[in-house]
């Protein structure tokens, strides 16, 4: 009786209207087509210049190439180097995490202030162009005139020159050659610049916060700007938050240009150097393309923990 009622079932079945995989296909390039032709340019590019890259980072990473001759596969052995034998890139591990979590968060709130104050003025639009002009303008060249205008060594150093003048200094004193002052010149320059996407990316949320969430606080008991910002602003705000503190970690992690216009390549001591000069130093001075990877790698790995961290904290079931 089994075996009649597979026989049964078996002829039922093929019986059944059949979609041939042409047909399938056709429906759904109908449906979806058009979304991914517009797609496609964005994603060619995000697989040849980011996808592709960081595969190739990723197997390099566990050879010996030096760019004249084939990989050699070496395992793990420059993992091994570079946290057991490389004291300087654990220094620049220090200074990177440094700089990241000072330039970051100051960065952060410098920018949320000022695009606040701004939203409650008047001509926001040349109070805003004034305050993010100076991101416009290129590291090398706001590192050069930092360099040889406000941080000179000499008494015509802007810097040199004020305190001279103010008695605080008796001669002068070279701000980029110092292990103690260089990585804070660094900072500040940096925080000087750091008005930039993120500080529009706070105006364009206040621009976005309902007024009708104001006057429900104030009936509520909201009395002051600051209650408004922290019981109103801020979480209605939490995906521009989480964009800023991506953006702000990523950029503070990738720190280059700076440093190596102001304090140069080494730096004193080491004393400014980061993660990515490590990186630029072993792939285009000494040309070890195989360790440049393996540092590109830990680089990449400590970006991706602290992003995910900040989606854990400011995230949500939208973002």
């Amino acid at each position: 009786m089994s075996e009649m009622a597979k026989d049964i079932a078996g002829r039922s079945e093929a019986m059944r209207p059949t979609r041939s995989k042409s047909v399938f296909f056709l429906s759904g390039w109908r449906k979806w087509g058009v979304y991914y032709l517009f797609l496609a340019p964005f994603m060619t590019l995000f697989l040849v210049f980011t996808i592709i890259p960081v595969l190739a980072a990723g197997f390099l990473s566990f050879t010996y190439f030096n760019m004249l001759e084939s990989p050699k596969f070496i395992g793990i052995e420059n993992y091994r180097l570079l946290f057991v034998e490389d004291d300087i890139f654990l220094t620049s591990v220090k200074n990177t995490l440094t700089f990241a979590f000072v330039t970051g968060p100051v960065g952060f709130l410098l920018s949320f202030t000022f695009a606040w104050l701004i939203h409650q003025m008047r001509y926001k639009a040349i109070y805003s162009l004034a305050i993010y002009a100076p991101s416009l303008t290129s590291a090398v060249v706001i590192g050069v005139f930092f360099r040889d205008n406000f941080f000179s060594g000499d008494k015509y150093g802007i810097l040199n020159h004020l305190l001279l003048s103010a008695g605080v200094l008796d001669e002068p004193f070279i701000w980029l050659q110092n292990v103690r002052t260089v990585l804070p010149v660094i900072i500040g320059v940096t925080l000087w610049t750091s008005m930039n996407t993120g500080f529009l990316i706070w105006l364009a949320g206040f621009n976005n916060v309902p007024e009708e969430l104001y006057e429900a606080g104030r009936i509520d008991g909201v009395q002051s700007r600051f209650q408004e910002v922290w019981y109103i602003t801020l979480p209605y705000m939490k995906p521009q938050i989480l964009l800023n503190s991506v953006l702000a970690t990523v950029a503070a992690l990738g720190v280059f240009s700076i440093t190596f216009e102001l304090a140069g390549l080494p730096s004193p001591l080491y004393a400014a150097h980061t993660i990515v000069a490590h990186l630029f130093d072993y792939a285009f001075i000494r040309f070890e393309m195989g360790y440049a990877s393996a540092i590109a790698v830990v680089l990449f790995m400590i970006s991706f923990g602290l992003s995910q961290m900040f989606f854990r904290v400011f995230g949500s079931d939208d973002t």
